[in-house]
C-alpha cells in the first residue's frame, strides 16, 4: 500500500462511519493560533477529533534554539495518539481547510513513528468538503483509547549540524517549501531574518496543487520533482520551510509522485538562523 494516500470528500462521507475510523481535524492558522480550535467547535467533520499544531504536532520551543514549530517528543506523540484512539491497523483521515499543509505535519508524524499505511489525507481539505455539499457535526469524538506506540525512525530527520556538513555535496537536493519572495529575502513576515539556506532551491507547497486546490496528479508532481531532482538521487533530498510544517507537504507530494519519502530538516529556517554563524542567502 502506497505510503501517501488521499481521500475524496464523497469517499469519507462513505466511509466516516466504519468502525474504528480516526479522523484529525489539522486546521490552524499561523496568525491566529486559537482559530483551529475555534473553528472545530463551530462544525466538523462527524467524529473528527481535534489535533492542535502547537499544543499537539509540536513540542516546546526553546527560544534560540529550536525552530517555530519543533518536533514533540515520541512519548508525547504516541501519548496524544493514544488518546485519539489509535490502533496500529487504525485507517485515519486528516484534514485542514484545504491546502494540506497541517494535514500532511501530522501525516510525517506518523510515518516518523512507523505508522506508514492506512493514512489518508483528504483532498481538497474542508474546502473540498463543502464544495461537495456535506454536512458538518458538533459532536465530540467518541473513540475509544487506542494502543498505537511508534518508535521514531531517525533516517528520516537531519538536524542542522548534519546539513550543514552535506550544503557542498554535488548530491544534495535541498527544497525550501516557502514562497518564491521569502525564499529569495524579498519579504519576511514571519522570521527575524530574511533568505535561505544555501543551495536550496524554492519549490513552493502550494504549487503542489491545482487551481481547485486538490493535488496535481502524480505525474504531474513526479515532472516537477523531476526538475528539481535534475539527475540526482531523490534518497538523498532534504526538504525544509520555515518552521518544519510545509516541508512535510513536498514530502507527501513526493511519495504521491512515486519517490521514496525524503528526509526532513525539521528545525527548518527559523531554526537555521538561531546561529549566526550559519550562511544564508538571498535571491534566486
Amino acid at each position: 500500500m502506497p505510503i501517501a494516500q488521499l481521500i475524496s470528500p464523497t469517499d469519507l462521507d462513505r466511509k466516516k462511519d466504519q468502525p474504528g475510523l480516526v479522523i484529525l481535524d489539522c486546521r490552524f492558522a499561523l496568525e491566529d493560533p486559537d482559530y483551529g480550535q475555534r473553528s472545530y467547535a463551530e462544525g466538523h467533520i462527524a467524529g473528527a477529533a481535534f489535533a492542535d499544531l502547537e499544543r499537539d504536532l509540536s513540542g516546546p520551543v526553546v527560544k534560540g534554539v529550536t525552530g517555530r514549530h519543533p518536533l514533540p517528543t515520541p512519548p508525547a506523540l504516541n501519548e496524544r495518539l493514544q488518546a485519539w484512539g489509535i490502533h496500529p491497523d487504525s485507517d485515519i483521515v486528516l484534514y485542514d481547510d484545504g491546502p494540506g499543509a497541517f494535514a500532511a505535519r501530522a501525516w510525517w508524524l506518523l510515518a516518523w513513528l512507523g505508522k506508514r499505511d492506512g493514512v489518508f489525507i483528504l483532498d481538497g481539505g474542508l474546502k473540498a468538503w463543502h464544495a461537495a455539499g456535506l454536512p458538518l457535526s458538533l459532536d465530540a469524538s467518541s473513540l475509544s483509547r487506542g494502543t498505537f506506540n511508534g518508535t521514531p525512525d531517525h533516517a528520516l530527520l537531519l538536524d542542522a549540524e548534519h546539513l550543514q556538513k552535506r550544503l557542498a555535496l554535488p548530491t544534495l537536493t535541498l527544497l525550501d517549501a516557502r514562497g518564491l519572495p521569502r525564499f529569495r529575502g524579498e519579504v519576511e513576515p514571519i522570521d527575524p531574518v530574511a533568505g535561505h539556506i544555501p543551495g536550496a532551491q524554492c519549490a513552493a507547497f502550494t504549487d503542489n496543487l491545482g487551481a481547485d486546490g486538490r493535488f496535481l496528479p502524480a505525474e504531474q508532481l513526479k515532472q516537477r520533482f523531476a526538475e528539481k531532482l535534475a539527475g540526482r538521487s531523490p534518497t538523498e533530498l532534504v526538504a525544509y520551510c520555515g518552521s518544519g510544517v510545509t516541508a512535510c507537504h513536498n514530502l507527501f507530494a513526493l511519495c504521491l509522485a512515486g519517490y521514496p519519502l525524503g528526509t526532513l530538516y525539521a528545525g527548518s529556517w527559523s531554526e537555521w538562523i538561531t546561529d549566526p554563524t550559519r550562511a544564508i542567502a538571498t535571491g534566486d
